[in-house]
């Protein structure tokens, strides 16, 4: 099978985790600011908060955010669950911008109509999470600006996007958000097997961050109540989780980041074969705005089923049974039956649910061959002019 997407683990990631396997901190060790470090090196931001995942890094950035019950969380429905999930942790109300169908992003213009009408019904939302999806981020110098007028936080959800740009800049840099969100799985950019991380610019939501990770214990004087009975002396101040990521990843990731511009330089490499490979057939295939520089997490194609005999479902099938381990990304969350309950129904947002009838990811990742390559390409040729 040629899987949608893998990590490429090297020996020199091998050594880094066998490093930490010898020393005495498998966890809460010197792997973890090291990585972090490492991130805001790249980025450019001020604060770092390495976390067991990216959902767990989604729900303490709602939390030091201060959104709770009554508020109100925005997101796109062209996600993973856990972009909305975040705001229903923490008791608030959740609600989902739809997309632009060209970006595949929450669409800003989709965005600002919906924040009028809001306001006049006295309904804004506190936060606002924007996805960069597939790595290719969104508007996010013109969703600052709505923010700025409207007066909602910003979290962007960057779970496919370290290592790509916008506007020049590094995704991640928090230049037009509060908090931004990565995410370490085994199919993104870079991996610590699972986990993720939460960066921002403003020390106050650092602290927050930092108390939130770890159970809502400090060990700073500075957040003390009172003094300290002796060197071993911990307050807990906060109610927290143990959202910690351990030495072991920390290791891992730290020196994948050594091979991240490699990564992403490879996955344009394997866009640009696919552009040219695949430009012949009835496929609407990804369209990068000139603004970004995708990480290129996935590649999603949009099957022209108007142009070919084969159904959505014949042509998915039809890649599996090659070998092919192509996927969908996603499922619109307000179609999710939980979602449903809730007072959600299909139709509500036609351009995500349009993209949904279309989409399909083909294999994207590293160690992608040229030669799988022609064999995603050539079963897609088949497939497009297969009689159904």
């Amino acid at each position: 099978m040629i899987p949608y997407g893998r990590q490429d683990i090297t020996q020199a990631d091998v050594d880094a985790v066998i490093e930490v396997l010898h020393s005495t901190n498998l966890t809460q060790g010197p792997a973890i600011p090291r990585f972090e470090q490492a991130v805001l090196v790249h980025c450019g931001s001020k604060y770092a908060f390495a976390v067991s995942s990216a959902t767990a890094a989604l729900h303490i950035a709602c939390l030091a955010l201060e959104l709770g019950p009554g508020d109100l969380l925005w997101t796109t429905p062209n996600t993973f669950v856990a972009s909305a999930n975040c705001g229903l942790y923490c008791g608030a109300d959740v609600d989902f911008v739809d997309i632009d169908p060209v970006t595949y992003n929450l669409c800003p213009r989709a965005l600002e109509q919906k924040l009028q009408a809001a306001e006049q019904a006295g309904r804004l939302p506190k936060i606002v999470v924007p996805v960069h999806l597939c790595g290719q981020p969104c508007d996010m110098r013109a969703i600052h600006e709505l923010s700025q007028r409207y007066g909602f936080k910003i979290i962007e959800d960057a779970s496919h996007a370290i290592g790509g740009k916008y506007l020049g800049e590094p995704v991640g840099n928090c230049r037009y958000s509060d908090i931004t969100v990565f995410s370490f799985h085994p199919v993104k950019i870079i991996t610590t097997a699972e986990g993720g991380m939460a960066l921002t610019n403003d020390e106050q939501l650092a602290t927050r961050l930092g108390l939130l990770r770890s159970h809502g214990i400090t060990r700073d004087p500075a957040l003390m109540t009172r003094e300290m009975d002796g060197p071993w002396y911990y307050q807990q101040v906060a109610l927290g989780y143990n959202y910690r990521m351990t030495d072991l990843q920390a290791a891992l990731g730290a020196s994948q980041m050594n091979r991240l511009e490699q990564y992403v330089a490879r996955r344009h490499a394997i866009a640009d074969r696919y552009k040219q490979l695949l430009a012949d057939l009835p496929l609407t295939l990804p369209w990068q705005h000139p603004d970004g520089y995708s990480a290129y997490h996935l590649y999603v194609i949009r099957l022209q089923l108007e142009k070919i005999q084969c159904t959505h479902l014949q042509v998915f099938e039809g890649l599996r049974s090659k070998g092919i381990m192509a996927n969908l990304h996603y499922i619109p969350v307000h179609t999710q039956p939980y979602y449903q309950q809730l007072g959600f129904k299909e139709g509500d947002y036609p351009k995500a649910e349009q993209y949904y009838r279309e989409a399909i990811s083909i294999p994207m990742h590293p160690l992608l061959t040229e030669t799988e390559q022609d064999i995603v390409c050539n079963a897609l040729y088949s497939l497009c002019h297969e009689q159904n």
